[in-house]
């Protein structure tokens, strides 16, 4: 039995990690802000009221999990606003900056203590954040976030190498969720997590820092 950590759990990716985890008899730890009640239906281990762009709710979170050796952690927690250039909006940028790519950085700096050789650190970022595929453009501060989220993962892919320590850059795919506004093109999270896990699983020291689509293609930077 593994132990992950994921966050952004209550809804939408999160909470299906969440449930494809525990239903494989994996210990999950479910970090949120606000615990839905399909996430309190599930039986995992619940840190609910904690803030990812908070130094000291971040600092809280790990002194309650510093006893607890963790295999994978899972960056889920994102959000996404549309910021044309016709209605550029710096404070929802801003905003983005500090929840997509500083969360995640914040988050994974904090539990390094709870990581050892072997533990796996995932970044959820997106295909919207690839600079050779940018070709509709606008959605500033979401793109720009998560370029900056790739950056950090392949980074920490390369100071942890050493620790025995994979990172993996993941893209969902196009999912129904609240956040594509359940868009009727997309596939659903049950699918997106069953490929993601399998990213995971492939995971290794060789193959670490690299930008992946949920399908296995991997992406341009």
């Amino acid at each position: 039995m593994a132990t992950y950590l994921v966050t952004g759990a209550n809804r939408g990716i999160g909470y299906e990690y969440c449930r494809q985890l525990q239903a494989k008899g994996d210990r999950v730890i479910a970090v949120c802000r606000n615990a839905s009640k399909e996430l309190k239906q599930l039986g995992v281990q619940i840190e609910e009221g904690f803030d990812i762009t908070s130094d000291a709710s971040v600092a809280s979170l790990r002194s309650r999990l510093s006893e607890i050796a963790l295999d994978v952690l899972i960056n889920n927690a994102g959000i996404l606003k549309r910021v044309t250039l016709e209605d550029l909006d710096f404070d929802s940028i801003r905003e983005q900056f500090e929840v997509n790519a500083l969360g995640a950085l914040r988050v994974t700096n904090a539990l390094l203590p709870n990581l050892h050789a072997g533990s796996k650190v995932v970044l959820m970022t997106s295909r919207m954040g690839s600079i050779g595929d940018n070709t509709s453009g606008s959605s500033y501060g979401y793109r720009m976030s998560k370029v900056a989220l790739s950056m950090a993962g392949k980074s920490l892919s390369i100071d942890l190498k050493p620790r025995g320590i994979a990172v993996a850059i993941l893209h969902p795919g196009l999912v129904q969720t609240r956040m594509t506004n359940f868009t009727a093109g997309g596939i659903t999270p049950e699918e997106s997590v069953k490929n993601l896990l399998a990213r995971i699983e492939e995971l290794t020291l060789e193959n670490t820092g690299t930008f992946w689509h949920a399908n296995g293609e991997v992406l341009p930077w």
